[in-house]
């Protein structure tokens, strides 16, 4: 899980990178850059081809914004974000062999980055199920990360790698403390409700559903989590309420998709 970005931000590095390559275009002719200039120019082009194929990420544009990885590359083929942000694009389009391999690459480059170590564990988490242990340990670097100021993210994907596996013990401790950095982060919210269904605590579980909806705008994962509690508690009209708010608020999504075929 990454940041979300604010809706100005792409129009702004769009801007950003009419200018700096305006700035390009109109140099005057037989200049020659110092190696220092030279190598702030091609920092600056990567990292905003980098951040612009962020954007696109968020959007789902991934075609763009590959072609926007492609640019990065081109100016810096060795920036750790590039690749960081490449292994999200890839795990978006289910190529897990691609994604793997860019989050590994990032890591060479940038060992230390906490960034690259939670989109890595959370990778891990996703899409091996047998690589938990692997998982934990890569948010557990971001975590250490005095720095990272959002270590909230790694405590609450930590949090819900370890419910994959029902260690519920160690899931409470990293949600707890990514609420105690960040009160209303809704996936250690949603984190606690999903808890409280596997343990089979229904009551409990709905009970928390509800406050939730009450403060907060659904997500995918509460609006599922809803339906199966509901189901469970054999809460017909319930599991439609929630059924409809899923297919109108996130209908390209896989759940959406299984709910249409009855699999969900």
């Amino acid at each position: 899980m990454m940041h979300v970005r604010s809706k100005n931000r792409l129009f702004f590095l769009c801007c950003l990178m009419i200018v700096f390559a305006a700035g390009c275009v109109h140099e005057p002719s037989g200049v020659i850059l110092t190696p220092e200039q030279e190598a702030a120019r091609v920092a600056k082009s990567a990292k905003i081809h980098t951040e612009l194929a962020s954007e696109y990420y968020f959007r789902r544009q991934y075609k763009v914004a590959l072609e926007e990885v492609d640019a990065a590359l081109k100016s810096n083929p060795n920036y750790a974000p590039t690749y960081n942000v490449l292994g999200l694009i890839h795990m978006a389009l289910d190529e897990n062999s691609k994604a793997q391999s860019s989050f590994e690459r990032a890591l060479r480059l940038a060992p230390d980055d906490p960034e690259i170590h939670n989109n890595y564990g959370w990778f891990l988490c996703e899409r091996y199920p047998d690589q938990i242990d692997r998982a934990i340990d890569h948010f557990r670097r971001a975590i250490n990360d005095p720095l990272y100021e959002t270590r909230h993210i790694a405590y609450a994907n930590a949090g819900l790698c370890e419910i994959k596996r029902n260690n519920f013990t160690e899931a409470s401790f990293f949600l707890r403390e990514a609420l105690t950095l960040h009160s209303s982060y809704r996936p250690a919210l949603v984190g606690l409700i999903e808890m409280d269904f596997k343990r089979g605590q229904l009551a409990a579980a709905q009970s928390r559903l509800t406050e939730f909806k009450q403060k907060y705008s659904p997500t995918v994962k509460s609006l599922e989590l809803g339906i199966q509690i509901e189901r469970a508690m054999n809460n017909p009209r319930a599991v439609d309420s929630y059924m409809f708010q899923l297919q109108k608020l996130f209908p390209d999504s896989k759940e959406a998709r299984a709910a249409r075929e009855g699999r969900l």
